[in-house]
């Protein structure tokens, strides 16, 4: 059964995450398992990712998922995928827990080998799945984010991007009857960020935090 759990919601503390994706193989006794992991900042893309793995190995005997996201609430989930309960799901999220690792997802491809591994034997198969293809990826401390949106006219439009481009922040422009940007910026740095903006524009941007 689908192991689901909340949390209250997230801190503004830095937090480890994996720095990029991974993969780990291996056999137990004619069984091959395959870890998956990658970054994950939303349930959406750890969903997203969780499919994409299944599409792509959609013969495997197995696919465990298994994430945790910083939402509010915090989110984890796993799920034996049918193998016996307890054997596979909460083994593996138990090494994202053990890790600190957050925002991350994960699957643990598995191919039938002819042998019962026993419950004990499977959950040790999935935690080193998953702990290897971390390894694999490597991790990183990540400082919290926030989204919030800046809206100009064009005469300031060029002021609002280099501000955005000097400080090293990543955002999408898009450009109608006015220039609209979507910013993703640091939750410690966000609230002098906009500051500098409306100081800069002498008050112009319409910013929608």
């Amino acid at each position: 059964m689908p192991t689901a759990r909340l949390r209250p919601g997230v801190t503004d503390d830095p937090y480890r995450t994996v720095a990029g994706r991974g993969e780990a193989r291996f056999e137990v006794r004619g069984s091959e398992f395959i870890g998956h992991v990658a970054p994950a900042r939303t349930v959406e893309a750890a969903e997203e990712f969780v499919a994409a793995i299944r599409e792509e190995y959609p013969d495997a005997t197995h696919n465990v998922p298994v994430y945790r996201v910083r939402a509010d609430p915090f989110r984890e989930w796993a799920s034996d995928d049918g193998e016996p309960s307890g054997s596979a799901g909460d083994p593996a999220l138990n090494v994202l827990q053990q890790e600190a690792i957050e925002n991350v997802a994960t699957v643990v491809t598995r191919y039938y080998g002819g042998t019962n591994l026993g419950v004990g034997g499977l959950a040790r198969a999935y935690s080193r799945a998953v702990k290897e293809a971390l390894d694999a990826a490597g991790t990183r401390t990540e400082r919290p984010h926030e989204r919030f949106s800046i809206t100009v006219e064009y005469d300031d439009s060029g002021t609002v991007r280099g501000i955005l481009e000097s400080e090293g922040i990543e955002f999408d422009g898009e450009y109608a009857e006015t220039v609209s940007f979507t910013v993703r910026a640091p939750v410690d740095d966000a609230p002098e960020l906009r500051d500098r903006v409306r100081s800069a524009t002498s008050g112009r941007a319409d910013i929608d935090a």
